[in-house]
């Protein structure tokens, strides 16, 4: 099921109650891939290859599906839809801080709380300039290695982030959170939810999309040339019913595909 940005702004609103969760039950879980395993989507480097291609690999790796020797896809988001009370909104530190290193962004997915603040830097010494559209929308240039910016993010939802400084490579993915069920899978596909109230949901894994559907031109606005940006398919979503008991774990796996 493809689900676009209006639709994640629409599930990500809503009132959250923090509680306090006492006898809460724990979610867990894995998301594999099933087939073929598609080729890495592959794009040439054709700017500041001195910084962005130490290794001289000529092209970088677009990091939009991720699979590991067991067959677990990283870098999917695993969410409860329709909880309205629980734990206070905290998340990993290290989804919440951006660095720009070897012009690739990291972490490629990041989980920020609404209303509280992510923080970017660019470890690069060249000039970086982050792109976000969606949920939040600034263009902010790093003319500075290492130097600290931060910005409030006010309204739930998906931001996609692209550098307009002409390494139309980086991509990352942003998700702007009203609460704290919310997790990105790690390098084997395992996902873990805690301190859950007791109650049935619906689970969902959310993957940000893997087929390279071509080019774009687009501009880089440091030099003013027309540049060719990479275009990917939308994101998809499946869902699952999860009934959660006090003190008690649940585990739920998610099977995709290219299909």
């Amino acid at each position: 099921m493809l689900l676009g940005l209006s639709c994640l702004a629409a599930w990500s609103q809503g009132h959250y109650e923090v509680i306090s969760v006492t006898d809460g039950g724990t979610i867990s879980g894995t998301v594999t891939w099933s087939g073929p395993v598609p080729r890495a989507e592959l794009f040439p480097i054709t700017k500041d290859p001195q910084i962005c291609d130490p290794q001289s690999a000529k092209k970088v790796d677009l990091e939009r599906l991720v699979i590991g020797s067991s067959g677990g896809v990283a870098n999917t988001i695993v969410y409860l839809k329709n909880i309205e009370r629980g734990k206070a909104l905290e998340l990993p530190e290290q989804r919440r801080f951006l660095d720009q290193k070897h012009c690739r962004y990291e972490p490629h997915i990041l989980l920020v709380p609404q209303n509280a603040a992510l923080q970017m830097r660019s470890s690069d010494a060249t000039l970086h300039t982050i792109h976000m559209e969606g949920a939040a929308s600034f263009n902010l240039p790093f003319p500075f290695p290492g130097q600290v910016i931060s910005r409030d993010l006010s309204s739930p939802g998906l931001v996609t982030l692209k550098c307009n400084g002409g390494h139309v490579w980086m991509n990352a993915e942003m998700m702007v959170v009203p609460h704290p069920y919310y997790a990105v899978t790690d390098s084997s596909g395992k996902f873990e939810l805690t301190n859950v109230p007791a109650g049935d949901y619906q689970l969902v894994a959310w993957h940000e999309g893997w087929t390279l559907r071509g080019r774009q031109q687009t501009l880089d606005v440091l030099s003013e040339a027309t540049v060719q940006r990479p275009v990917f398919s939308s994101p998809e979503t499946w869902e699952k019913t999860v009934s959660v008991k006090s003190k008690s774990r649940s585990q739920v796996n998610f099977v995709i595909s290219g299909r």
